[in-house]
């Protein structure tokens, strides 16, 4: 992988952990998150004038991410209502990986090489190890878990779909945009619906935390779109989990989580499993 997409990567991971981190810190998560993605459609709707539109050829995936995004949101803020970050944020992201490698070389013919199959085997097995630690300290709660699990199954179909989307747009950043508008306006809509008060309420309190963390998660998946159109989707989706790295000094640092010494030796493993991506 060329370092200028492995920096990419590894920059998005980083994104991608600070809004989990901020919404698992937030008062009301569900809300939380719908501010987020509120704030990237924000976002892209201010940019919109100036964006071309992506070739004709990706908007259904783009349609299809937008659906497929709004339950990975949903499933994202059910998981922090039942568990810490640094239990919930690994398991969510570790089991994806392999199964994104498994169906892109079998849907998609993309096959790494050993070395590849190294690193996605290492970034795996760290990330599923920082989730054992919390089960071996009998802080295993099973909601969490289902949240978590339900949430990797739908990284693996967003991943495919937005891993063949992207190339097809023409553009990774356009791409990325029309996404989250597709994903906001839906996910935007079912809450007003349900409390509108409520809602609005929470979006006059906290809208500088939804323009943030949408421009995190915006910049973050655009970066990680781009660099699919570079390398291999399983080596992105799997080098892009590296985040549960960033997850975890973020959960010690700023929510006070205590991270046992199994969990920085589990970091320790992710990492190596970047470097064995680098090399392949």
């Amino acid at each position: 992988m060329a370092l200028d997409v492995l920096l990419a990567v590894l920059l998005g991971a980083l994104l991608h952990a600070a809004w989990n981190t901020m919404i698992r810190g937030a008062e009301n998560r569900t809300l939380d998150t719908v501010l987020v993605v509120a704030g990237a459609g924000a976002i892209m709707l201010a940019l919109l004038p100036f964006a071309p539109l992506p070739a004709a050829a990706s908007w259904p995936y783009a349609i299809a991410s937008g659906a497929i995004h709004v339950a990975y949101f949903l499933l994202v803020a059910g998981a922090y209502r039942h568990g810490e970050l640094s239990f919930v944020y690994p398991l969510m992201r570790g089991t994806a990986p392999a199964l994104s490698a498994l169906a892109a070389a079998l849907l998609l013919a993309e096959i790494p090489a050993l070395m590849g199959w190294t690193g996605i085997a290492l970034i795996c097995g760290g990330v599923l190890l920082l989730a054992g630690d919390a089960w071996h300290k009998a802080n295993f709660h099973s909601h969490a878990a289902l949240f978590a699990f339900g949430t990797a199954g739908i990284v693996v179909i967003y991943t495919l779909v937005d891993g063949v989307g992207v190339r097809l747009s023409g553009n990774a950043a356009v791409y990325t945009g029309w996404v989250f508008l597709l994903t906001a306006l839906p996910l935007l809509m079912i809450f007003l619906l349900r409390d509108r008060p409520a809602t609005l309420a929470y979006a006059r309190r906290h809208w500088r935390r939804g323009l943030f963390g949408g421009a995190c998660t915006l910049a973050s998946y655009a970066l990680a779109l781009w660099a699919m159109t570079q390398a291999p989707i399983a080596l992105v989706a799997a080098l892009r989990e590296t985040s549960v790295v960033f997850g975890t000094l973020l959960a010690a640092t700023l929510l006070r989580e205590r991270i046992s010494a199994l969990r920085w030796i589990a970091v320790l493993v992710v990492v190596a499993g970047a470097v064995a991506i680098k090399l392949a």
